[in-house]
């Protein structure tokens, strides 16, 4: 009896290799701390003899594209400038059609040739392709939105935000296909895209306008390959994705058909993918939306330029009914392009009926556009809407947040300070005082775990270019910032996802709430912190929170619903309560699902602190913003590129921790 019992005493405790290699390595990182910056100092601040200035390269290799680069028969300035006079074409055609009418002349000296459209004919146009795309509630929907931008007095500056909408779509939504396609039918150029498509989606906005602006000018065209650049990624990953995803049987009748590879391509494969290529269509106009702001730095105009023009002279009412005017416009355009992916395919024997019965909608609103241009000429209020019907909530918001700054203004100063001192700067000096050998090892290490030696040299390699390209402090503060405002947004997000995801009303209601949060453009959450708690850190954090928090709901509200049904009946059947069944079944099973979520808030509040350098951070952010008012190329796009490679480094680890726990758990 005694024999197993001594061996099984004797038996070696079975050690993880991992738990040891974590624990020299943090031992690592308390010694080089306790040695300290005098024995050590190149641990602790990367030396400057060793910093590569690579901002100053790029910056110099732009002035020589731009001034000496010379193709033979044109200059590359010349080209820059030609592709821009290409898109502007048809810019200010439509510009004119929908914004300021036709015009001869510039300035002042301009003369009206003839009228734009009447805000009458817009709205009934768009209300008319509600009912077409879908039904009488879109159509509704669709026409309160457009005339809320009417009514409060927005009119002007949404339609020349809706001109550069119309132009750079289609630009974004043609050349993203096209490079989907060539990815999908060669995977050799597929991995090259793939990396340059997540360094696009990671570089800030900001770090794009600094070369668009040097290449092609100030102005609203500038503004727009800004956008096509930004909104171009997602339209060619789903182009990708849909024509894998069309089944092979279709594929095989094409070519036995006897369709050509091109036929097959444009007749068969991509009508067989068109719903997934409009949720393409759709997340090209919604990001495009998301840059109009931005762009109104550079000179688009239109809404984005009412809402910085707001937020700098701190005129909240403005701002908010300026921001809110952007999301009505998103809310219609992401809801009309959504009813038209999913429209069906015209009946067989229309082609045979005549052009009015087939296009009764279009000769309507040509009938329509005639007699308001008609009527416009002696009633004015028929092609402009008046001003004195116009309505405005801009005093009401202003008196609020006064309100709230007199009375309260003790009680939110408390409540910053109590943040600031004894989380958000202990924080921050913690990062700081971080050796930067022992992160850039760390981060290597958690990518060996997590990935292998692939992984491993990947993070590894990113974190230490930040420290070479001589951005480690300000990538620190990036670090901060983010982190801390991750957590919080984690620690709101999370329990009303559980909350949402145990209660079908409160999801609804959820869900509608996020769907509008997700549509308001990110300037317009600068706007209430900076007037309640003035600049610096906390308002920045407090921006992040509330535009980041989005995904940290929406993912954990999905992934507890996606848990298989028979499980959970199983847990029931089994006897455990609602509680148990959430926290033992639920939730460990719903884990990797809420880690991509927490992924996606970071990026989200990566490319927020970049917009925040305008409430004073200190950060990478604050980098480029600087690169954009000095016109510094290479200052930007190395900065840029920093806060990319953060992204990717989080990306990477949190994506591989999440698939590796979903093949433990067989999701997979």
């Amino acid at each position: 009896m005694n024999g197993p019992t001594v061996l099984s005493a004797r038996r070696p405790l079975a050690v993880n290799p991992w738990l040891v290699a974590w624990a020299v390595a943090l031992g690592l990182v308390v010694v080089v701390s306790l040695i300290g910056k005098d024995t050590l100092p190149w641990a602790f601040k990367f030396p400057r003899q060793w910093v590569i200035p690579l901002s100053v390269w790029i910056s110099d290799f732009t002035k020589w594209l731009l001034n000496d680069f010379d193709l033979g028969l044109f200059t590359f300035k010349e080209l820059t400038r030609s592709i821009a006079w290409v898109i502007e074409q048809p810019y200010w055609l439509v510009r004119s059609l929908l914004s300021t009418g036709f015009l001869q002349g510039r300035g002042s000296d301009a003369v009206l040739v003839f009228p734009r459209l009447s805000w009458v004919a817009v709205i009934f146009i768009i209300t008319m392709m509600g009912y077409y795309a879908k039904d009488w509630k879109l159509a509704l929907l669709v026409g309160v939105c457009f005339l809320y931008l009417a009514v409060f007095g927005q009119w002007d500056s949404a339609m020349a935000t809706l001109s550069s909408i119309i132009i750079a779509v289609p630009f974004g939504v043609m050349g993203g296909l096209l490079l989907g396609i060539a990815g999908f039918r060669s995977p050799r150029l597929e991995l090259i895209i793939r990396p340059i498509l997540d360094l696009m989606q990671t570089v800030p906005v900001f770090a794009y306008l600094v070369p668009i602006l040097i290449l092609f000018g100030f102005g609203p065209v500038s503004a727009m390959i800004a956008t096509i650049i930004y909104a171009l990624p997602p339209m060619v990953r789903i182009t990708m994705l849909g024509l894998r995803q069309v089944p092979s049987e279709i594929t095989e009748f094409g070519s036995m058909a006897g369709c050509s590879p091109l036929q097959l391509l444009w007749k068969v494969q991509i009508p067989a993918a068109k719903t997934t290529l409009m949720v393409g269509v759709n997340q090209v106009v919604m990001m495009s939306l998301n840059m109009v702001i931005i762009a109104s730095m550079i000179g688009a105009g239109g809404l984005g330029f009412d809402v910085l023009s707001a937020l700098r002279r701190l005129k909240i009412g403005e701002g908010v009914e300026a921001g809110f005017a952007i999301t009505l416009l998103a809310i219609a355009l992401d809801r009309l392009s959504q009813a038209y992916a999913h429209r069906p395919p015209p009946m067989h024997g229309a082609a045979r009926q005549g052009f009015i019965r087939r296009n009764p909608n279009l000769v309507l609103a040509v009938f329509i556009i005639a007699v308001t241009w008609m009527v416009g000429t002696v009633m004015t209020s028929m092609q402009t809407f008046p001003e004195a019907w116009q309505i405005t909530t801009g005093a009401f918001w202003g008196d609020l947040v006064r309100a709230i700054n007199i009375n309260y203004f003790d009680q939110l100063d408390s409540f910053k300070n109590f943040l600031l001192l004894n989380l958000m700067i202990p924080f921050k000096r913690f990062l700081l005082g971080l050796p930067w050998v022992t992160v850039v090892g760390l981060v290597g290490l958690a990518g060996w775990q997590l990935g292998g030696w692939r992984l491993s040299l990947l993070t590894g390699s990113l974190a230490l270019f930040i420290a070479i390209v001589g951005l480690w402090p300000k990538s620190m503060v990036t670090v901060y910032l983010c982190g801390i405002s991750v957590l919080i947004a984690c620690l709101i997000g999370i329990p009303i996802g559980v909350a949402a995801s145990r209660n079908d009303r409160l999801h609804r209601i959820v869900q509608a709430i996020i769907d509008t949060l997700q549509t308001l453009p990110s300037f317009v959450y600068l706007m209430p912190v900076v007037m309640l708690f003035r600049v610096g850190d906390f308002s920045a954090m407090l921006a992040v929170i509330a535009y980041a928090l989005v995904p940290a709901i929406r993912y954990t509200d999905h992934g507890l619903r996606q848990v298989p049904a028979h499980l959970i009946e199983a847990a029931r059947a089994t006897g455990c309560t609602r509680r148990q069944i959430l926290w033992k079944v639920q939730m460990p099973l719903a884990l990797p699902e809420i880690m991509l979520g927490v992924n996606q808030t970071i990026m989200m509040a990566l490319s927020m602190l970049v917009i925040t350098a305008l409430v004073g951070t200190r950060d990478l952010g604050q980098e480029v913003y600087i690169a954009l008012t000095k016109a510094d190329t290479g200052r930007g796009l190395v900065a840029g590129v920093c806060v990319a490679f953060i992204a990717i480094i989080s990306d990477r680890l949190i994506s591989a921790w999440s698939n590796r726990r979903k093949a433990e758990l067989g999701l997979e």
